[in-house]
């Protein structure tokens, strides 16, 4: 009997060793936990763990390797999961989701860092960062008034208000914005025309919009607004798929900040993927995985600064919510995977609706001959009904495609989308492509599936497990040491 005791005794000392030695292990010999001093806040809209893992099967295929490829962020240590829903619905939009991110605090949709009853604003910790010395840098594929960089520096009762929205950027004092353009570059306000790149510069920011002007920002710059000289729909970058060379890109966004923003007291960044989104609202699979491997490559940027200051960085990698309904598998394919097909996709579907906009107008009236014009463009852009691409369609798809080239031709059915106008017989092609490769979705919109968190550096440990959206910020208040 007290063998048995004794046995017990030992156990349950060894569990609780253990537990303590993991509580330690995350923790400086101090038993302090470590302070953040350059931090990074990389946020991928509408990026759920979906995405992620289509871009590692993806890119897998490509060596003709079945499982996943790590990217950069995917190979950090620490993982969590975490909630994203709104003060007022299960799905929330980014405006909402976003001001959770930046300030800890649940809100209505389309709120810009305001409380549900549009009286009170929140502090983001952006601001909190820079009222404690920090320099700060806000970064993103869309335009610099979108609703996820905004929350971070504005306040406003409507996503929408885009030129107010746009006036209190000039007036932040942020260190580094760099994105699109503004939603609304100017206003009449009484009798006197405000342009807001002008007022900027008014504010003490050094407005940029040239490749060759980036090119040449170096440290000493002082307040830098950089906005991107050749913008796409919504007055955001191309979509990564259809940039040219010397289109700048995420990455060199990212490069940029962390160049200009280094310094002894430290910076806080946050950089948005944002068409991420906009990609999987138009369902278009391509498209969205290569603006997560451009997402991705902005965060190598910063993992290499990370790997200079390992005691002093903390990268955190998540998204506002998941777009899409996103479906790894689809019944036409059973269980076989065939994502190599998307290779062949040249364009996004922001150009592949401009191509056929412009097919529209040079129609011939001849509905057989200008659908099989109509064809060979898609099996060139798009590499579909390719006997060497191994999409040929059925009948029965040939036939359902037709219907839709007819009627988006002759009947013009194209609607407004969510972001920009649709092409009903281009969605058609990228949702049978999508088919052909063994995926699916589920949705236009966005869904309240849980997102991933991804993290490395100082604290990161704070970031894994089973977290909400509010918690972000207050941990990275917390371990900058700027929570009041």
């Amino acid at each position: 009997m007290k063998s048995k005791l004794l046995l017990r005794f030992i156990i349950a000392l060894v569990t609780v060793f253990a537990f303590h030695s993991r509580v330690f292990a995350i923790m400086p010999s101090g038993g302090e936990p470590q302070k953040a001093k350059y931090v990074f806040l990389f946020i991928g809209d509408g990026m759920g763990l979906a995405q992620v893992n289509l871009t590692q099967g993806y890119l897998a295929s490509l060596e003709g390797k079945i499982g996943f490829k790590q990217l950069t962020f995917t190979a950090f240590p620490q993982v969590g999961l975490m909630s994203n829903y709104a003060n007022d619905r299960l799905i929330t939009c980014s405006a909402a989701a976003g001001t959770a991110l930046a300030t800890g605090h649940k809100t209505n949709i389309n709120r810009i860092s305001y409380d549900p009853s549009g009286k009170e604003p929140f502090e983001s910790v952006a601001s909190k960062a820079k009222k404690n010395g920090f320099k700060v840098g806000i970064l993103t594929t869309v335009s610099i008034d979108h609703a996820t960089p905004s929350v971070f520096y504005a306040h406003d009762t409507d996503r929408n208000m885009y030129f107010d929205i746009g006036t209190q950027l000039t007036r932040s004092d942020f260190d580094y914005f760099a994105g699109g353009g503004f939603m609304k570059m100017q206003d009449t306000i009484g009798n006197k025309i405000i342009n807001l790149a002008k007022l900027a510069g008014e504010n003490g920011y050094n407005v940029v919009n040239t490749r060759e002007a980036f090119d040449k920002l170096a440290p000493g710059a002082g307040k830098t607004l950089v906005l991107s000289s050749g913008t796409a729909g919504e007055e955001s970058l191309p979509f990564y798929l259809d940039m040219d060379p010397d289109d700048i890109t995420l990455a060199d966004y990212t490069a940029k900040a962390i160049n200009l923003l280094s310094n002894d007291k430290g910076f806080f960044m946050m950089v948005e993927g944002g068409k991420i989104d906009w990609a999987c609202h138009a369902n278009d699979a391509a498209t969205a995985i290569q603006e997560v491997i451009e997402f991705d490559k902005a965060i190598d940027n910063a993992f290499s600064f990370y790997l200079k200051h390992k005691d002093e960085t903390l990268i955190i990698v998540t998204a506002d919510h998941e777009t899409g309904a996103l479906g790894l598998g689809n019944n036409k394919t059973g269980y076989d995977s065939y994502l190599d097909r998307l290779k062949y996709q040249k364009s996004s579907v922001e150009v592949l609706y401009k191509i056929f906009a412009q097919f529209r107008v040079n129609k011939t009236g001849d509905t057989i001959a200008d659908f099989n014009k109509i064809m060979k463009v898609v099996e060139t852009e798009i590499g579909i009904n390719s006997r060497m691409n191994s999409t040929l369609l059925t009948e029965d798809e040939l036939t359902a495609l037709k219907k839709t080239f007819v009627e988006s031709v002759y009947y013009p059915g194209a609607g407004k989308g969510t972001y920009g106008q649709r092409e009903p017989f281009i969605d058609a092609v990228i949702r049978l492509l999508a088919e052909k490769a063994g995926i699916s979705w589920g949705s236009g919109a966005h869904t309240f599936i849980n997102v991933p968190v991804y993290a490395i550096g100082a604290g990161a440990e704070r970031f894994s497990g089973y977290i909400d959206n509010t918690d972000i910020p207050k941990r990275i208040a917390e371990l900058m040491g700027i929570s009041q």
